[in-house]
């Protein structure tokens, strides 16, 4: 999965139902994506919160892109924070996650990746999630694959039975390629969670940041095995 920052309950349910999460951080950047920003609740509707990266291309790889840290940018993680603290003070479990998001954002990396990665690896300590994070720039020198050949090629070099991946990888991947390398194939498929935003109506599939505010750690565990797998 590329690496998103602060992304939503799902994609942390597959973290959790795997043994090794490849965090692919050397594939193109997609603008308007998920990769630099997520939304989170604002008087009851969903908000986009964003960091803000340099000259955004999908020719660049998500690993060389830059965090936008000029003087016009220069205190966004304030700004960031700010934005937090205004839409969630109220939330039950704000003093227990808003340390979360400043560690996150004291790090000031340089590059996207690096934030977006610690994003995830900051929620699954919370969590206590066990998974080993791997990232593909690190490793695999096989970026020049494409597709499945690629994930193929990941699979051969982790020794793994099993690909996981969310629904999306449905029209990107054919079981039977996987089998014929020996390899079964899955999909996890989130299902909808309610729980009590403030007293507004529900406002589904925001950035995990509004799961943890809402709700106990114990309960959000809960929450991470609240999928089917097909």
């Amino acid at each position: 999965m590329q690496p998103y920052l602060f992304p939503y309950l799902g994609y942390f349910q597959l973290i959790q139902a795997v043994d090794r999460f490849v965090v692919y951080d050397d594939v193109a950047f997609i603008k308007q994506g998920w990769i630099n920003r997520n939304r989170m609740l604002i008087n009851g509707a969903a908000s986009f919160f964003t960091v803000p990266v340099k000259d955004a291309s999908s020719y660049r790889l998500i690993c060389d892109t830059f965090i936008d840290d000029d003087r016009q940018h220069a205190r966004w993680p304030e700004k960031l924070l700010k934005s937090f603290d205004t839409a969630y003070r109220r939330a039950p479990e704000f003093a227990n996650v808003f340390p979360l998001l400043e560690s996150v954002f004291a790090g000031k990396p340089a590059r996207i990746a690096e934030l977006a990665v610690a994003s995830l690896k900051a929620v699954a300590r919370f969590l206590e999630i066990k998974t080993t994070f791997v990232e593909s720039s690190s490793i695999y020198a096989n970026a020049h694959l494409k597709s499945d050949e690629r994930v193929l090629a990941i699979c051969a070099a982790e020794q793994a039975t099993e690909y996981v991946n969310l629904p999306g990888g449905r029209s990107l991947y054919a079981a039977e390629r996987f089998e014929a390398r020996g390899i079964a194939l899955a999909f996890l498929e989130p299902r909808p969670i309610e729980y009590r935003q403030f007293d507004s109506a529900f406002v589904p599939w925001l950035s995990i940041v509004d799961v943890l505010m809402f709700n106990p750690i114990e309960a959000v565990r809960g929450y991470l095995d609240a999928f089917d797998r097909k």
